[in-house]
């Protein structure tokens, strides 16, 4: 097989794991927002277990792309775009890492009754959703358009973000006895907020590819 054809050959290999891993974590984005409206422990503690598969995917994705740099010799345009593959995963990598965080705290509410019922933080977590799935979606298609959009879209994630700090610092305000419930909410509201961030960072990673420009 010549070469360039077979750095093709590998590059959509590469391309199909990075898919893979996304579609693993908008899963666990899923079952994150199912585990912590049903306190869910079971649920929750998958999550967690499922961190250590996509790390692993993480670590795998990496190994690729240096032997695919070592093997073929990229031109800088190719080049380019596995350097931005592997700061993808990365992004990618963290969003799984806060689901993982959130599930911990999840387990940490179970036995406990919700100061008032769940609206806002699973929407969030919707939004987020969206913006993983979306970028996956624009990473295929090399869709700068659809790049910018999703960097638009963070500001509505930062919008939730300031409105629950806000709502449950007013309940902690008017209930003292659900501060420490509360604090918990914050730190997973924060979580989704970085979750929000970090596809940010991919959108602006898929930009790099499509235009060569930071």
């Amino acid at each position: 097989m010549p070469i360039r054809q077979e750095f093709i050959k590998e590059l959509d290999k590469l391309h199909k794991n990075v898919v893979k891993m996304g579609t693993i974590i908008e899963k666990s984005i899923d079952d994150v927002i199912e585990a912590l409206v049903k306190q869910d422990v079971k649920l929750a503690n998958d999550i967690i277990d499922r961190d250590d598969e996509i790390d692993e995917l993480e670590n795998h994705i990496e190994q690729e792309c240096i032997m695919l740099i070592a093997r073929q010799q990229p031109i800088a345009s190719d080049l380019r775009k596995i350097a931005s593959v592997m700061k993808i995963i990365t992004d990618l990598e963290r969003i799984a890492d806060h689901c993982a965080d959130i599930s911990k705290y999840t387990i940490k509410l179970a036995n406990e009754s919700y100061v008032k019922p769940l609206v806002h933080i699973p929407e969030m977590a919707k939004k987020v959703k969206e913006m993983v799935r979306e970028t996956i979606d624009v990473y295929i298609k090399s869709d700068l358009e659809g790049a910018k959009r999703i960097i638009e879209k963070d500001d509505e994630i930062d919008h939730y973000f300031s409105m629950l700090v806000k709502e449950l610092s007013e309940l902690m305000i008017s209930k003292p006895e659900v501060v420490p419930q509360c604090i918990n909410f914050i730190f997973i509201v924060k979580y989704l907020e970085r979750m929000g961030d970090h596809s940010t960072n991919i959108a602006e990673w898929i930009q790099y590819i499509v235009t060569g420009n930071l």
